[in-house]
């Protein structure tokens, strides 16, 4: 860990954000050992019912548990932009660095590509993707690591050009090592943590494109569980008066979310950047 992120100790609200992300990843983790139910077992007879000792967060209207639908559709809510997000860091990383230290026209034309990227905004990319690809988590999740790309891109070729003035640089370059060393072997790993930390701010961001794609009914088909489809299904639910089915899952994303911004936030404060 690098010594900017050692230096004291986390807030208690990032504190409180890293338990709680953990206990919900470890219930991903841990769906099948720990769920009390199977996701989609159907109970015609406990429709809607609220929180008991048999089902702690309620049914829903199909009477499936809502406790283990939310730990089910934890899987598919985080492995998305999980693979957004390394995805695009990965690319965005080695483009970013290629721009940076390349120059020239490579630097231009990579540049040009980037504008371009930008000028699309992440959920219209995701519904031109569906429309291409069908329905599931592959074209929005293909679309977002895309979209994203640039964001990383961008920033990584700003920290980059910034080092290669640094005298450390220099003195490698008389050293006689190769350029593509000192790049890949120096200059990379100082800027990595200044974009791991954009990184975590971007897996909030998509978590919430995502699961608001599957509540469009873009993403994540039924019955497979998913925090938005689970809000998706729940509509009719919600105009008979029943506010568990909606609000637990709703409530969930919008608690994750919140949480990553902040370990995000903690991070870049840390590192000395805020790109919020």
């Amino acid at each position: 860990m690098p010594k900017s992120l050692r230096r004291r100790r986390f807030s208690v609200q990032a504190t409180v954000s890293l338990v709680f992300v953990a206990v919900v990843v470890l219930a991903a983790a841990l769906a099948t050992l720990i769920a009390p139910y199977d996701p989609d077992h159907v109970d015609l007879q406990n429709v809607l019912s609220g929180p008991s000792w048999a089902h702690w967060l309620g049914t829903d209207a199909l009477g499936r548990d809502l406790l283990t639908r939310l730990m089910y559709g934890a899987r598919t809510s985080l492995i998305g932009p999980l693979i957004v997000v390394i995805g695009s860091t990965v690319l965005g990383l080695l483009l970013g660095l290629v721009a940076a230290w390349r120059g020239g026209w490579i630097d231009a034309v990579l540049s040009r590509v980037f504008d371009f990227l930008f000028s699309f905004p992440a959920m219209l990319l995701a519904i031109l993707a569906v429309a291409l690809f069908g329905k599931g988590l592959f074209a929005p999740v293909l679309a977002m690591t895309i979209a994203y790309i640039p964001y990383v891109a961008r920033l990584t070729r700003g920290l980059v050009v910034a080092e290669r003035t640094r005298p450390y640089v220099q003195a490698y370059r008389v050293l006689g090592f190769r350029g593509s060393w000192i790049a890949v072997r120096r200059v990379l790993p100082n800027v990595v943590p200044t974009v791991g930390a954009q990184s975590t701010l971007n897996f909030g961001y998509v978590l919430a494109d995502l699961a608001a794609l599957s509540f469009i009914g873009l993403g994540v088909q039924a019955p497979t569980a998913d925090w938005g489809s689970m809000i998706n299904e729940s509509r009719g639910a919600l105009m008979s008066g029943a506010l568990l089915p909606t609000f637990v899952p709703a409530a969930v994303v919008v608690l994750v979310v919140v949480a990553i911004n902040i370990i995000g936030e903690e991070l870049s404060d840390r590192i000395g950047g805020n790109f919020s």
